[in-house]
C-alpha cells in the first residue's frame, strides 16, 4: 500500500524502510502510525526475512515536529500522544524480524528512540546520535541511553543533550560501523542478505529470544531458549538446513 512519508521495497527478502518526510524527517502523528502499520506489516509478511530502515533526508530523523504536539488544555491529547510515541519505538523492537538502522545523518530524540529500537545499527561517519529534549526544555529518553551507555555517559548526554558523534559510537560499540557515505547502504544490504539467507523459523525465534532474554535471569533465559531450540528442530525449514549443512549445498527454505 502507498505511504505519505515512507517509501517501502522489498526485494531478496529484505524490506528497505525508508523515511522520507522533507526536511528532516520530523516525526508526526500520522508518521508514526506508518510506521507502526509497517513494521506490524512486516511480521507477518513471508517475503520479508530481514528489514533495514533508513532515511532519503540530509538527516536519519531530527526528532519529533515540536509543531505537532499536542495541547495541554484539551483532555486525553497528551495521553494519545504518548502512547502513539511509545508504540512507534516497540512496533521497530518488537517486529517479528530483525531490523537494521543504516543511519545516513543526525538521529535526534525521537529519531535515537528509532535507532535504539533496531536490532542492529550501523551510521555513516557524519552521523550524530543524541536526546537534546533538555535544549528545549524537556526532560526524557533516559530509558533509552541507559541501554547503551554508561551511567556517566548517559547522564552527560542527557542533561547537556550532546550529540555523539559515530567514530565515537564506533569506538565504544555501539554501533557496528562508522562508514563513508557510499559504503554504508552497501554494508548493511550485504548483513541483511545474509540474515534472509537463514532459515526463517530460525530468525523469527532468534529475534524473540534476542527480545526476550534481556529483561530475565541467566538460568530462566537459557532454558527458555532450549525450549525454543526444541521446538525448532522439528520444524521443516531446521531439517533442511541441517540436510544441506551435511550435503555442502545452500538450503532451500520454505517461506512462513
Amino acid at each position: 500500500m502507498p505511504y505519505e512519508y515512507l517509501k517501502v521495497e522489498v526485494e531478496d527478502y529484505v524490506a528497505t524502510v525508508t523515511l522520507s518526510r522533507a526536511p528532516v524527517n520530523a516525526l508526526n502523528y500520522d508518521m508514526r502510525q506508518e510506521i507502526i502499520t509497517v513494521f506490524d506489516s512486516m511480521s507477518d509478511d513471508p517475503k520479508v526475512r530481514c528489514v533495514v530502515l533508513t532515511s532519503d533526508q540530509r538527516v536519519f530523523c531530527a526528532g519529533a515536529d515540536l509543531k505537532d504536539r499536542p495541547s495541554t488544555d484539551e483532555l486525553g491529547t497528551f495521553w494519545a500522544h504518548n502512547r502513539a510515541v511509545r508504540e512507534t519505538g516497540n512496533a521497530i523492537k518488537e517486529c517479528a524480524k530483525p531490523v537494521i538502522a543504516a543511519v545516513n545523518g543526525a538521529a535526534l530524540g525521537a529519531g535515537f528512540g528509532l535507532v535504539a529500537a533496531c536490532d542492529i545499527i550501523y551510521a555513516t561517519e557524519e552521523s550524530v546520535l543524541g536526546m537534546p529534549e533538555i535544549d528545549v526544555g524537556l526532560a526524557g529518553g533516559a530509558a533509552m541511553l541507559r541501554e547503551f551507555f554508561s551511567r556517566s555517559r548517559m547522564r552527560r548526554m542527557f542533561f547537556t543533550g550532546w550529540r555523539v558523534p559515530a567514530p565515537e559510537l564506533y569506538r565504544i560499540g555501539m554501533i557496528e560501523a562508522a562508514l563513508p557515505a557510499d559504503e554504508l547502504m552497501p554494508e548493511v544490504m550485504k548483513l541483511a542478505r545474509e540474515i534472509a539467507s537463514k532459515s526463517p523459523d530460525g530468525i523469527r525465534y532468534a529475534k524473540m529470544s534476542a527480545n526476550m532474554v534481556e529483561n530475565m535471569p541467566q538460568r530462566d533465559a537459557y532454558r527458555m531458549e532450549q525450549n525454543f531450540t526444541v521446538a525448532l528442530s522439528r520444524t521443516e525449514n531446521a531439517q533442511e538446513a541441517r540436510r544441506a549443512f551435511v550435503e555442502k549445498r545452500k538450503p532451500v527454505f520454505k517461506d512462513v
